[in-house]
């Protein structure tokens, strides 16, 4: 027999935009809150390229994912398995059925296929990596290093993809990056914009408000907006989701819009990096205005592989950034 669970919110997904979500919401007094989420770590991935460069190590990207759900929320260990909209997430093998008085919907990506299936290795060092997983960074460094010299193949796929998941490097080897879409469960669910041949969710790009049910808000990678899949983007959408799903459950006007930032930090060097950040028009909108981040400068990739993901784990996760 199906089990139905009633709660206030449910957050399906607990990357990023997921624990932020639930940690805000739980800082403005919520406590009926529900995060479904069937992984058993949680990684830092913007620091994947880094990894994969041999500038950063692996342990550094990952936590127990026990120890960054917001007290106070209940987990459930489980994946969505379906979605419709009188019934919100059922998860998969139990078939729970949550109706709920909100919804945010921050689930990853998902990569459609193997970046390489097939790709034929030849000695003198020819071969196929990605920067995408949490066990591919570690092996394409590996890889690299014992590379000497030749020509390298950067991918790059049709559509959007996610922040940390390419990265430069001159050695023999085709660096590839998969195609990514929305979970196959979402993505052929009511919940998908039908303009999106992604499976993106569609929702008012200022508010998050799904352009079809009010009490449903979507944000980071799963969202289907014009910018940037980012951790930068998702540190000022967070913010105005958990003020409009606080306005719409009280049937208030939703009171905070989101501009299109985001943020796409580029390292051009082994240790220089520069920091482009703009909205949905394209006009720069920088953190630091004091300083020209344009350019390619070594304290911006200090900040990259030092200051950010501080400011994640302490910041972001916790609801305070």
């Amino acid at each position: 027999m199906t089990t139905v669970r009633h709660h206030q919110v449910v957050i399906d997904g607990g990357g990023t935009a997921g624990i932020s979500v639930a940690a805000r919401l739980r800082r403005q007094g919520v406590t009926d809150i529900v995060l479904v989420e069937p992984s058993e770590h949680h990684y830092y991935q913007p620091l994947w390229t880094l990894v994969g460069s041999g500038l950063a190590k692996a342990g550094e990207t990952v936590r127990p994912q026990g120890k960054l759900i917001p007290k106070g929320v209940t987990w459930i260990r489980d994946r969505a398995a379906a979605s419709t909209r009188t019934t919100g997430p059922s998860r998969s093998p139990a078939a729970t059925r949550s109706p709920t008085t909100s919804s945010s919907w921050p689930p990853a990506c998902s990569s459609t296929s193997s970046p390489c299936p097939v790709w034929p290795s030849r000695s003198g060092g020819t071969g196929c990596r990605a920067t995408t997983g949490s066990t591919s960074p570690p092996r394409t460094w590996e890889f690299i290093r014992n590379v000497r010299g030749g020509t390298a193949i950067f991918t790059m796929p049709a559509g959007p993809i996610k922040c940390g998941t390419k990265e430069s490097i001159d050695y023999d080897l085709l660096h590839a990056v998969p195609p990514q879409s929305a979970p196959a469960w979402l993505k052929d669910g009511a919940l998908a914009d039908p303009a999106s041949p992604f499976g993106y969710l569609a929702v008012d790009q200022y508010t998050f408000q799904s352009t079809r049910w009010p009490d449903v808000f979507a944000l980071g990678d799963v969202a289907n907006l014009p910018t940037s899949k980012t951790g930068a983007a998702i540190r000022k959408q967070a913010p105005v989701v958990v003020a409009n799903m606080l306005a719409a459950r009280r049937s208030k006007p939703l009171p905070a819009r989101y501009d299109g930032y985001t943020s796409c930090p580029l390292v051009t060097a082994h240790n220089r990096m520069l920091l482009a950040e703009f909205d949905y028009g394209l006009k720069p909108k920088p953190s630091f205005p004091f300083i020209d981040t344009m350019k390619p400068r070594y304290d911006m990739w200090l900040l990259k592989r030092y200051g950010l993901s501080a400011l994640y784990w302490h910041g972001m996760l916790r609801g305070l950034a």
